[in-house]
This record gives C-alpha cells, sequence and structure tokens, in this order.
C-alpha cells in the first residue's frame, strides 16, 4: 500500500515536470514564431505602405501635369466666348466663398461679367415674406403652398428679367444679396444640403427652390447647375432632376471651361461623380451651335419661353 502510494506521488512528480519542461520549451517556440509572425507582418504593412505612398506620389504628379495643361488651354478655348453677357449667381442656402470665387474665375477672360450674387434663405420666413407681399396676389404665402410655389415661380423669372415682386423681398429672400438681378444671359446655381434642419422646413425649402428654378427656366436665359469636388453630401441630382445643365467639378480646369461653354449654349452633366455623363462638352463644335436635327431653344428644358415679371 505504502509502495502504491509512494510509485503514485513519483508517478504525479514526473507528469508535471515533463508537463513543466513541456510549457518551457513551448513557450520558447510559441514566442519564436510569434516574433516572426510579427515581424513578418510589419515588413508587408510596410511595403505597402511605401507603394501605397508611392502611388499617392504619382497620382499627384500627374493631377498637377493635368492642371497645367487645364490652366494653359484654357484661356485659348474661353477668350471671349460670352463676350457682353450678364451672368448671375444663385446660392440656395449657404454659398462658400470658394464657389464664389471659381465662378469669377471662370468668367475672367470669356468677356462676360458676374453682375449679380445672391444666397436663399432654407427656408425664408413665409411670415416676413406675406407682410412685404401686403396688396400683391402673393399676400397667402404663410398659409398657401399653392402661393408659395406661384411666388417661387415669379422671384425666379425676375431674377433674370428684373421685378417689383423680387426686389420687395430681397430682405426676407436672401441673407445676402449683391448686384442688380436683371437683364440676364445666363443663371447659375448652386444648392448646398440643409444642415440638421426640421423636415418640414427642408419640404418648404424644396417646394420654393424647385419653383425658382421652374420660373427662371421659363426665360430665354441659360442655367447651369454647379458644385466642386469637394461638396459632401452631393446636390447636383437636385439640379439635375430640374432639368439644369450640370457642372460637378468647378474646382478644376475642366470644371471651369464646362461652366463657360455650359454658359454659352452646351447641354449635359458634366464632371467627375456619377451623375456626369462626360467630363466636357464637345470643344470642336462652337458653343450654342445645334448639330443636325438638334431642337433649337434655351437647352434647359422644354418650352423655354421668355418670361415677364408678375406683380
Amino acid at each position: 500500500m505504502g509502495y502504491s502510494a509512494r510509485y503514485h506521488a513519483a508517478s504525479l512528480a514526473a507528469v508535471f515536470l515533463a508537463l513543466a519542461i513541456g510549457i518551457l520549451i513551448g513557450s520558447q517556440w510559441g514566442s519564436d514564431v510569434l516574433n516572426k509572425t510579427r515581424k513578418d507582418l510589419e515588413t508587408s504593412l510596410t511595403s505597402d505602405l511605401n507603394d501605397a505612398r508611392a502611388n499617392i506620389d504619382d497620382l499627384n504628379r500627374e493631377l498637377d501635369q493635368s492642371d497645367q495643361f487645364g490652366a494653359s488651354v484654357f484661356p485659348l478655348l474661353a477668350d471671349g466666348r460670352l463676350k457682353g453677357n450678364r451672368v448671375g449667381l444663385v446660392g440656395f442656402g449657404e454659398l462658400p466663398s470658394n464657389v464664389t470665387d471659381a465662378v469669377e474665375k471662370s468668367l475672367e477672360q470669356t468677356g462676360a461679367e458676374l453682375v449679380a450674387v445672391g444666397a436663399i434663405r432654407q427656408p425664408p420666413s413665409s411670415e416676413d415674406l406675406a407682410t412685404e407681399l401686403q396688396g400683391t396676389r402673393f399676400r397667402k404665402v404663410a398659409r398657401s403652398e399653392e402661393r408659395l410655389a406661384a411666388y417661387g415661380r415669379t422671384v425666379g423669372r425676375q431674377l433674370v428679367t428684373g421685378g417689383r415682386i423680387v426686389n420687395m423681398t430681397r430682405s426676407e429672400l436672401m441673407s445676402q444679396s449683391s448686384g442688380q438681378f436683371t437683364g440676364l444671359d445666363g443663371l447659375i446655381f448652386y444648392r448646398a444640403e440643409p444642415e440638421d434642419s426640421d423636415p418640414a422646413e427642408q419640404s418648404t425649402a424644396e417646394l420654393l427652390d424647385s419653383a425658382i428654378i421652374d420660373g427662371a427656366n421659363s426665360t430665354r436665359a441659360r442655367l447651369v447647375g454647379i458644385e466642386t469636388v469637394g461638396t459632401d453630401p452631393s446636390t447636383i441630382s437636385f439640379l439635375r432632376d430640374r432639368n439644369l445643365t450640370t457642372v460637378d467639378n468647378l474646382d478644376q480646369p475642366a470644371g471651369k471651361l464646362s461652366l463657360v461653354y455650359a454658359l454659352a449654349g452646351a447641354d449635359g452633366a458634366f464632371g467627375v461623380k456619377d451623375e456626369a455623363t462626360r467630363l466636357l462638352p464637345e470643344l470642336l463644335i462652337p458653343a450654342g451651335k445645334k448639330k443636325a436635327g438638334q431642337q433649337s431653344g434655351n437647352g434647359n428644358g422644354p418650352g423655354g419661353n421668355q418670361g415677364g415679371a408678375e406683380s
């Protein structure tokens, strides 16, 4: 019995000793494996990072070359193309300074002049509008979406042609404005995505924005919707869905040239985003000239007739 107990204890001791030795050996081996794996992973990631940096450098060089080329040919393609044209710029909501600057640079050598700039409130106070519109058929804009839409269409026409209604409500309608919205040959629209606004306010803003575009579309002015590559989220689809020619890369030389040609008569969705169908208009066909089989018109949609001012 004593022998069996001593033998059993010795056996257990031998087992634990073997286990301890195995753990020591295994831990050392496992540590070596882990260290090797870590080093291999670090080497692989470092190589991938270096490759990515090299690709970025290559892409930046290509972009710089593209911009240099665009800046070189832009004056040749844009020079005098819009001579004598009066152009306005309207932002729905915030109108960033970089957008205004890009429009001004686009027009610099074309002979056109940016004569009016304004930012439409998103939305304006319908009560304030109603106060200013007493004595007109739009006095009930605060109580009727139909009246608000009719007011918006009149504003859209008068942003191009000039008129009493847009002048009466300019302060209430716009958060900022300069110049005179009258006698325009072209009108450019930019739309900022509303931030954290009430759903009812968003609906009102969209109703009024759409009506303003519809009203402007009834004139003979060329209408163009714009944004920059960095505009996020993009709102170019809103403008495109309202039958405007659009440019989504205004901050690039190609976008500036597309804007010039769009104001001169080119139709389409130009730029680099998903909504775009091509980068540039057809530069070898004089802007404003139609191919054989194309109907004439202002290019902003069917039935582009001159609209008069409403009171």
